[in-house]
């Protein structure tokens, strides 16, 4: 059975670092997990944690299973909420199409579940239900993300950032981390007037995708020379522990930091300096931008996708059962027409082709309804022939 344990909404952002998994952690998560489940698919971002999994198993004892997998401490069971079936097929399509990010509609979602797909598909931890049901969540994702038209208002935490430090005039920035948010704070930066942006990495050269004057890529432990230069940071790196603490801040700089990750990279103090204007990803989600509104309407106008791949979903899942008896068919009419096949081969030296096609082709027909009239005769002789009858004509009807 298709099952999920998640974070519940409105946890604190301490919390939720307890029950992140970082990337280093995915593959022995993985592996851990598969011992117990059939198949598995880890979302892990700076808002959400979810565990979606394919298992016999459930309710408690599979709870108390993937809490000792991923070595989390299980008083923290109360902050999760675990759905099956149905529910659970519903909640994905939702999440992939943006209706439970903190910002509604954010558009980093839809990547994030494709990665946590692919990964699992490398890893050889998808095969099944599962692996079906996220291949309909990403179809549904693309179908609804271009029906709402939502590339027109495009919104992330990095873009609500990068417009909060241009109102505050901010010119010179730095971005520690070039994953995904990273890249997206840079791409918005570089389309606004600014001066100077520092990009913070621990290899500078794998960086080859910019040719901007304003761009500046430097390492790790070149960050506090070049902090002293900057209007703004936006971090947002997968690092497990903080990369900035109170003794890197100048304190006579004033200095506006902005902390996408989960766990997070800046040390909270640094938030009590009277020169320092901190805010963590739960502060940026709170920011109203004004497109939420204009987001929202969209979003709603278009629920018909997701209730129809939902359909097609449970659909898929029910023709499943049935497929075993595809398969026999399938090798029964191979079967057959390969003994035709077989016969004209073999007599068509000897016999007009044209007669010949036209005595095998009439065979193979009369094969195959001569067995429908005996299933028919046995039918009525068990008093069901109007289900048969109905079944046969369907199967014989006039294209």
């Amino acid at each position: 059975m298709i099952q999920l344990i998640g974070l519940k909404k409105g946890l604190a952002l301490s919390i939720r670092e307890q029950l992140s998994i970082g990337k280093s952690k995915y593959r022995e998560g993985l592996k851990e997990i598969l011992k117990f489940c059939d198949e598995v698919v880890i979302i892990s971002t700076c808002n959400r944690t979810e565990i979606y999994f394919n298992s016999e198993e459930e309710g408690n004892c599979i709870i108390h299973k993937l809490f000792q997998a991923l070595g989390w401490d299980e008083s923290l069971s109360q902050y999760i909420f675990y759905s099956q079936g149905y529910d659970t097929t519903r909640h994905l399509l939702e999440v992939v199409c943006g209706f439970h990010s903190k910002i509604l509609g954010e558009d980093q979602i839809l990547g994030q579940v494709k990665e946590a797909y692919y990964y699992s598909i490398e890893a050889k931890a998808v095969s099944g239900d599962l692996q079906r049901l996220f291949q309909e969540a990403i179809t549904c994702g693309k179908e609804f993300r271009t029906k709402a038209k939502m590339h027109n208002i495009p919104v992330s935490s990095a873009s609500i950032a990068v417009n909060y430090a241009l109102k505050k005039e901010c010119k010179k920035f730095m971005v520690l981390g070039y994953g995904d948010v990273g890249k997206l704070a840079v791409k918005y930066l570089l389309a606004r007037d600014i001066l100077k942006v520092y990009i913070v990495v621990r290899e500078p050269k794998k960086i080859t995708d910019l040719k901007d004057d304003r761009v500046k890529i430097i390492e790790f432990n070149e960050k506090n020379d070049f902090m002293k230069k900057v209007d703004c940071i936006i971090s947002c790196t997968s690092a497990p522990h903080h990369i900035i603490g109170k003794k890197d801040i100048t304190e006579d700089k004033k200095l506006l930091i902005f902390d996408l990750a989960v766990p997070r990279d800046v040390e909270l103090s640094i938030g009590e300096c009277s020169n320092i204007e901190l805010l963590d990803i739960d502060m940026i989600s709170k920011i109203d931008d004004e497109n939420k509104k204009l987001r929202k309407e969209r979003m709603e106008s278009c629920r018909d996708i997701i209730r129809k791949r939902i359909s097609a979903y449970e659909e898929w899942r029910e023709l499943k059962e049935i497929s075993p008896y595809v398969k026999k068919l399938k090798a029964i009419s191979q079967e057959v027409s390969q003994k035709r096949i077989d016969t004209f081969i073999n007599k068509s030296k000897t016999k007009d082709h044209k007669e010949l096609a036209e005595v095998l082709i009439r065979s193979t027909s009369d094969f195959y309804v001569n067995r429908a009239i005996e299933a028919l005769k046995e039918a009525k002789l068990e008093g069901r022939e109007e289900q048969c009858l109905e079944i046969i004509q369907k199967i014989f009807k006039r294209s």
